[in-house]
Order: structure tokens, then sequence, then C-alpha cells
């Protein structure tokens, strides 16, 4: 509506500065008249080649309509128009000179992105798409994103006399330029966006949370080879569940960065690092990094799993954290020549996806939060110190224990030994009104401590390496 609605654009303005109107026209002569304006190749080269040579501003130069029109025309029946462009017009045409004409411009002369403020839909978006369309007979740009404005913290329009300006320059020089990207990758930019120091504490938190799910990943990935792959049918569920998840992910993210939504990206990719994988994935499976031996099965499909994740999570995040990501590649990968950001986003395969093994495991995890949540309970009241001292039973239905049993669920839950029972719960046993029908009942783990994993086992001391268990002496060799 904006644009059918708009009335006829006048280009001429009558100021002392601007890009000049270039043209000359008859004295005598009325606008409708067909020699009012001067239309000649020849006179117009040569402005072209002086405006080249010399700049705009060689129209004002005294004698300089005698010197173009002379040998062509009549200078004396001609006037020099000195009016200038509306300097809409002349933003509105950046496109030519920047896409189009020139040899480093995109191949079709057409933008991928125009990026402006909010204020701008009648202004530089408004006018690129009307001189594009008279000249080209399309808009100029694929696609057009508008921003709001940044205000301080408590919302107020920033300015020195309020002291309350955010510099650019100062954020990286105290915190790094990627706590400034991911500020703006956390930031909904369709309204204005505040920026103060707590915001920028907040964001610096989930930076470094989201570094150390990296670095954990670095660390029990060194010296992987592709030897030790696992292909995906062999792995453990819990691996093909964290598969499935990337699966999901993945169009997630592509369609997140075809939208321009950074911020949804990060916050998938975020909640996925803290919740899936540090407080569930890399809770349990740091175990096996430790202590299983390297050609277990169990520890070869975790690293498997871990290099899938290391590689789409430093590409699906790289456009947002640029140089932490590039770092992190690098630090895998230092004798490579290429860059993070010289890579496409990896095809994730779409038969990692299995939405029945999904939500089985959606099950396996809230039943997980009912153990964690009374072994919980138990380490406040200081009777135990880590969730391998304990051995509680778990009562379920007979149709979840099914489910349960077919699942390692003490290695799930962290604990030394756990029991299942389809019994009534006792009275006081722990539950979660969140999770109906499961009740846990804390016991302490029976055993030794082995010094090698620190599980509580009965056969601890009892192998050819003292003071470990059957797992790590066989891992010991």
């Amino acid at each position: 509506s904006m644009i059918e609605a708009r009335p006829d654009w006048v280009l001429s303005r009558q100021r002392a500065w601007g890009v000049p109107l270039t043209c000359f026209v008859k004295k005598g002569a009325r606008p409708t008249d067909a020699d009012f304006l001067l239309r000649n190749p020849e006179v117009n080269a040569r402005i072209k080649a002086a405006f080249e040579a010399d700049g705009a501003d060689v129209w004002y130069v005294q004698g300089f309509k005698e010197k173009i029109l002379s040998g062509i025309v009549d200078p004396s029946e001609y006037e020099q128009v000195f009016d200038v462009l509306d300097v809409w017009f002349d933003s509105g045409s950046t496109h030519a000179f920047v896409l189009r004409d020139r040899a480093d411009g995109s191949p079709d002369g057409i933008a991928d992105l125009y990026l402006e403020g909010t204020d701008q839909h009648r202004g530089w978006f408004h006018s690129s798409m009307l001189q594009a369309c008279g000249t080209k007979g399309r808009a100029p740009y694929r696609g057009v994103l508008t921003h709001g404005f940044t205000l301080d913290e408590k919302g107020m329009k920033m300015s020195k006399s309020l002291g309350n300006t955010v510099a650019p320059e100062e954020v990286i020089k105290e915190y790094g330029a990627d706590i400034l990207r991911l500020w703006v990758a956390q930031s909904d930019y369709t309204i204005d966006l505040r920026i103060g120091k707590e915001i920028l504490k907040g964001v610096a938190d989930s930076y470094r949370r989201l570094r150390n799910t990296m670095r954990f990943m670095l660390g029990n990935l060194k010296d992987f080879t592709d030897a030790e792959r696992v292909d995906v049918k062999d792995m453990p569920e819990l691996e093909q569940w964290v598969l499935h998840r990337l699966a999901e992910l993945d169009q997630v993210v592509r369609d997140g960065y075809a939208k321009y939504d950074f911020q949804g990206v990060f916050q998938t990719l975020f909640t996925f690092c803290t919740t899936d994988l540090s407080a569930v994935y890399f809770d349990i499976r740091k175990d096996s990094f430790y202590c299983d031996a390297p050609s277990s099965l169990r520890r070869r499909s975790a690293r498997t799993v871990l290099d899938h994740l290391f590689t789409r999570l430093t590409t699906w995040l790289a456009p947002i954290l640029t140089f932490t990501m590039e770092d992190v590649w690098l630090s895998r990968h230092p004798d490579d020549q290429g860059s993070v950001h010289l890579l496409d986003i990896p095809e994730t395969p779409a038969a990692w996806l299995n939405h029945a093994l999904a939500a089985k495991w959606e099950t396996i995890r809230d039943v997980r939060r009912v153990v964690t949540g009374a072994l919980e309970v138990q380490r406040t009241a200081k009777v135990i110190g880590a969730s391998l001292e304990a051995a509680p039973t778990v009562f379920v239905s007979p149709q979840m224990m099914g489910l349960l049993e077919t699942v390692p669920f003490e290695e799930i839950c962290i604990t030394s030994c756990i029991w299942l029972s389809t019994n009534t719960a006792p009275d006081g046993a722990f539950a979660l009104a969140e999770v109906p029908g499961v009740a846990v009942e804390f016991a302490p783990a029976q055993g030794d401590k082995c010094e090698r994993c620190w599980q509580i086992q009965p056969d601890v001391g009892t192998h050819q390496h003292p003071a470990t268990c059957a797992r790590c002496n066989d891992a010991l060799g």
C-alpha cells in the first residue's frame, strides 16, 4: 500500500549541496516542449568524462557549460541546471554502482539482502525499489531485513549527556568481539534492542557455558581417528538418541539462518548444549570417556558421536561466534590449511531420525529426573557426597519397568547400582508431581569404592589390579 499510494517523485532539490542533476535546458522553452531538455550522447559523454576526472564538483566550475557544449550546440541557447538530486534518489541508486556496474559486483546486480533500521521503510528500501524498478524492472534486492534501535538496559535512548552510551570498542576490549556478536544474536532485532553492563554479564555467562561444551568435546576427542568409528546401528541407544537430536536440529538451524532468525538458532543450540549435552549426555558418558578401555564399543561409539557433534556445532555456530569457532576448529585441526569459515554445514543423514527412540528416551529422562531429585535430597542432607554412593530402588508400573530394563539404567542415573520394582512405593518415597507413577527410595551402595572409577561394587579388591572393579581391572589389562 505504501508503494501503491505514493505520489509522483520530484527528483530535483534546490540546495547548496548534493549531487548535481547534470542537465541543460533550452532557454525560453517550456518543460512540455520536446526540445526543453538537451538530450545529446556526445554532451553526456563529455559530462561523464569530466566527472570521472575531477569529481561531481566540476559541475560548479566557472565556464563548465561552455566547455561541455562548445562545438556541439550553442552554449548561449542553454541554461545550466544547478538543482541537485533528491538525496534519496542518490542513495537509492547505490545498487547500480556497488553491485551492478563493476567487475566485483554480484553476477546479476542484485543484492541478497538490504539491511537497515525500521525508519528506512519510506527511505532507502523504498527509493532503491523505485529506482531499480524504473531502470531494471525489478527490486535491487532479494530480501529486506529491518531492525530496531539500540537503547540502554532501561530502555532509554542513549545520550552522552545522560552518560548511558555503550561503545562497541569498550565491550570488545572487556569481553571480546564474540560477546558483542552473541549479544546481537541473542536479541530480538525486530524490536528495539537493549544493552548494558548487566545484560552483557548474562551474555558472557551464556558464552562461558557454551565454551565449556566445546572444551569438553576437544578434550575427549584427542587422537580420535576414523579407525575408531562405529556404525550407527551398532551404537548404544543413548548415542542413537543424540544423533536423532542432531538430525532434528539440522533442519531447524538451516531454516533459522535462511530466515535470519539468529536468536532462534542460538537459543535452540544453547538449550541443546546445556540441557541435552552437558546435563545429560556428557554427564552420563564422562565415566566411559575416563574409565572404559579404548577398544570398548561404548567408548568408541561415544567418541564417534562427539566427532559428529563437533563438526556440526562448530559450523552451525561459526556465523555467530566467528572467532571462537575458528579457535576451536584450529585447536583440533592445527595442521589444516583451511578454516571453519570455508566449510559448508555438513549434511546430516535423515536416517538418524528415530522418533520412536526419541519418545522412549523422553520417558527414560523423566524417570531419571525423579532419581536425580531423590539423590539430591540425600546429598543436601550430607548422607552421600556423590550419586555413585547410592543404590536406590525405583518403583514404576510394569509397562515402564519393561522399558527401563532395556537400558543400563544405573549407568544413566550415574549410580553404582539401581533396583527396579513394580511394588507399591513405601510411604515417604520421593516423587515428582510432574512425573506420575514413579517413586524412589534411597539406599546406600554396598561394597568398596573402586579407586579408578569410584563406583562402589561388591567385587572391588578381588581382581588382579588392587582396589578395582571388574570393568576397570579389564581396562587396565
